[in-house]
């Protein structure tokens, strides 16, 4: 019996901007598409607690664009890889004022915050930290809503670990911005 190998094609990140939407959550890997099961209601929480907070300040001072719902974030080229940011930030320098592209932006944004949900492993979380900041963010929170913790990776700086009482503050990209950690899971 003969047998036919079939390639998947491998798409493009402006390809996958451009899909219907599925209805799942989604990002792409290496050019194929990888999908993952929604995190729940205590995740989506602590997203857009985050994002309000780092809105409002965003806003109050004119700094830029806050992204949520997993905008998209180019972090690899040949094959393509994009990642669904739980939120970002884009100063103007990097996404100039007025409306946002349709599709990603085609450079990073200064920020990303991941947070976790039940199902992640953390070596998979570590290499999307390492690909975010290899791709140009600048600091990538990731928040941990079951410790109610959060660790701070920042390019060519140590992880800081914090914990519920400690202050998160994001002075090299947001000078002024500081939040208690547990207020971020409350």
């Amino acid at each position: 019996m003969a047998t036919v190998d079939r390639e998947t094609a491998l798409l493009t990140a402006e390809e996958f901007a451009n899909r219907p939407d599925s209805g799942v959550a989604e990002e792409l890997e290496r050019g194929v598409v990888v999908m993952s099961p929604m995190p729940g209601a205590r995740h989506g929480k602590v997203c857009a607690t985050f994002a309000r907070l780092l809105g409002n300040h965003v806003a109050d001072h004119d700094l830029g664009h806050v992204m949520g719902n997993d905008s998209g974030v180019v972090v690899e080229r040949g094959p393509d890889t994009v990642r669904g940011a739980d939120v970002s930030f884009y100063s103007y320098d990097r996404l100039p004022r007025g409306d946002p592209p349709a599709g990603y932006p085609t450079r990073p944004p200064e920020l990303v915050c991941e947070v976790l949900s039940p199902g992640d492993r953390w070596r998979d979380v570590a290499a999307k930290v390492g690909e975010y900041l290899k791709a140009g963010v600048l600091i990538v929170v990731v928040l941990d809503p079951e410790k109610r913790k959060a660790r701070v990776f920042e390019v060519g700086g140590e992880l800081v670990a914090l914990g519920p009482e400690d202050v998160l503050r994001l002075d090299a990209i947001l000078p002024g911005f500081e939040v208690v950690v547990g207020r971020l899971f409350d």
